[in-house]
């Protein structure tokens, strides 16, 4: 991702069963998502907004009204300033903010992101990085505390799929193994190992939504600090 800020790429963030999931559904409702890592002060962002602060999937809804769970923005109103705080796609968000362009994907809206960027990119003459976030092991091991997470995998190579021009042999490798199962996402998604641990904290209907393919038409967009439905440029 470092190398993307270096190079002023347009950046998509995927984080399909967390982060990138919850702020596409809360966007797509109207809601202002604010992504904050966890070494920053999430209280302190949202006094300074006047916003809401996300809590954890099992504090919803007796200590707060909005968590990482898509279900809590279902209703919210909209407008709503939400600081959503999560260990990879809000720091991944924060850690690429300086990139000319930052969008949120997921499976929920993989071919929306894909129209946007492959217009935006064509019209700037801009690279496009597109990062599968993966996700953190219960307990660290010798090779370190990120694993690879499927779900991601398949939500950039969604993304990729349906994108124009020129791809790397990476991404094409990653479109084509997307390709290669789409037709069982939904299995697949329940089946990986963050599904299973959703599953088994109580958040089935979480998993099955987050495997809805192209269910939004909406695309988050940093703008500031925070994220927005994105506006495509004119032509």
């Amino acid at each position: 991702m470092q190398q993307a800020v270096e190079q002023g790429n347009i950046l998509v963030i995927v984080d399909t069963l967390r982060f990138s999931t919850a702020a596409i559904t809360a966007t797509h409702h109207g809601g202002l998502i604010y992504p904050c890592s966890l070494d920053e002060d999430a209280a302190e962002l949202a006094r300074r907004i006047g916003g809401e602060v996300a809590v954890s999937r099992v504090g919803a809804p007796d200590k707060g009204r909005f968590s990482l769970s898509p279900a809590t923005y279902f209703d919210l109103e909209p407008g709503t300033k939400v600081v959503l705080a999560s260990p990879n796609g809000a720091t991944c968000s924060r850690l690429g903010s300086q990139v000319p362009y930052l969008f949120i994907g997921a499976l929920v809206n993989a071919r929306a992101v894909a129209m946007a960027i492959s217009s935006l990119a064509a019209q700037e003459n801009l690279a496009v990085t597109v990062i599968a976030c993966g996700e953190r092991w219960k307990t660290p091991s010798e090779d370190g505390v990120l694993r690879i997470a499927i779900e991601d995998y398949l939500g950039a190579g969604a993304i990729l799929s349906y994108m124009q021009g020129e791809k790397s042999p990476e991404a094409r490798v990653c479109a084509g193994a997307f390709v290669q199962v789409r037709d069982e996402l939904e299995s697949i998604i329940w089946d990986c190992g963050s599904g299973r641990e959703l599953r088994e904290k109580g958040f089935e209907a979480d998993v099955k939504h987050a495997a809805h393919l192209n269910l939004y038409q909406t695309v988050p967009y940093m703008r500031g600090d925070h994220l927005e439905p994105y506006t495509p440029l004119s032509s």
